[in-house]
């Protein structure tokens, strides 16, 4: 027998001597399925609760003890009694023009600012990359009173544009299109740079197509931010036609507290656009974290 065969004899002595060395015990695995199931009950069970009180029928005890997620009498009444109670698409629809809005700048603006900040030399550079991380410390509380008399000096004031117009561009959106366009190679860019290509062109058929991942990102952050935004549309809009729909649905909140039901409904209506756009750009959404995540 040659030394080769001993020494994989023995290896294979030693394992079956010690069956357990290289997997994980049993109890690690039993912990860490209790620990993600009851992460997956305090981030999901929320929303089920909210989904199931809203297909609940009046005759049906939403109180009771132990509770029921499964509806005794399923119905969608409680959503046509939304609509009846406020006009929740025109809210929605005012909203969907916000949010759209709000991808948009910030898309455009986050990556033409990335980009120079990741791949251009200019004076200042330094100083305004730390000017938007000192961005991302001010609390948007402290700085309201001051946006809201801008507002009202640009005579912006109970419009969707003074809505949009103070988180168009984000800081942190800025620092995410920074870290993907310098995670980027330069061999390319001064390839297309030796070939003739301008600053715009490189910007538009080079590195923008590279951080498609991280654009989905900045899409998914802006559309959630101005879709769940409350505090800033309810201090600028005064005008009821013009309310968003996190401002529209607290009129379920006043008026008609006790009915929980509608409550739950409208908060489904809510919800339900951030978990299709969700669903729709997963994929580019995980790519993009790890784009992001690269240092330039």
């Amino acid at each position: 027998m040659t030394a080769g065969h001993r020494e994989r004899h023995g290896d294979r002595a030693e394992r079956r001597r010690m069956p357990g060395r290289g997997r994980t015990p049993r109890w690690r695995l039993l912990l860490r399925y209790l620990l993600l199931l009851a992460v997956l009950a305090l981030t999901v069970g929320p929303f089920l609760w909210q989904l199931s009180t809203s297909l609940k029928g009046p005759g049906e005890d939403i109180y009771r003890y132990p509770p029921s997620l499964i509806p005794g009498h399923l119905t969608f009444g409680n959503y046509a009694g939304v609509a009846e109670i406020i006009p929740v698409w025109d809210f929605a629809l005012n909203s969907l023009k916000v949010a759209a809005a709000n991808v948009l700048t910030n898309c455009a603006g986050a990556a033409l600012a990335g980009y120079a900040l990741a791949r251009m030399r200019f004076r200042g550079r330094r100083t305004a990359l730390v000017v938007f991380i000192m961005a991302m410390l001010v609390p948007v509380e402290s700085i309201m009173i001051a946006q809201f008399v801008t507002m009202r000096e640009l005579q912006l004031n109970n419009t969707l544009i003074g809505v949009l117009l103070p988180a168009c561009i984000g800081a942190m959106n800025v620092l995410l299109m920074r870290n993907a366009f310098a995670g980027l190679p330069y061999e390319v860019e001064e390839a297309a740079f030796v070939d003739g290509a301008n600053a715009w062109q490189r910007f538009v058929r080079i590195a923008l197509p590279s951080v498609k991942g991280t654009l989905a990102v900045v899409a998914i952050f802006a559309f959630m931010g101005a879709w769940d935004d409350f505090l800033w549309p309810l201090i600028v809009l005064s005008d009821q036609s013009k309310f968003t729909l996190t401002v529209g649905l607290n009129f379920l909140h006043g008026t008609f507290a006790d009915n929980q039901r509608l409550v739950a409904a409208g908060t489904v209506i809510a919800v339900l656009p951030l978990i299709v756009m969700f669903a729709c750009l997963q994929r580019y959404f995980f790519r993009g974290v790890g784009e992001g995540a690269v240092k330039g």
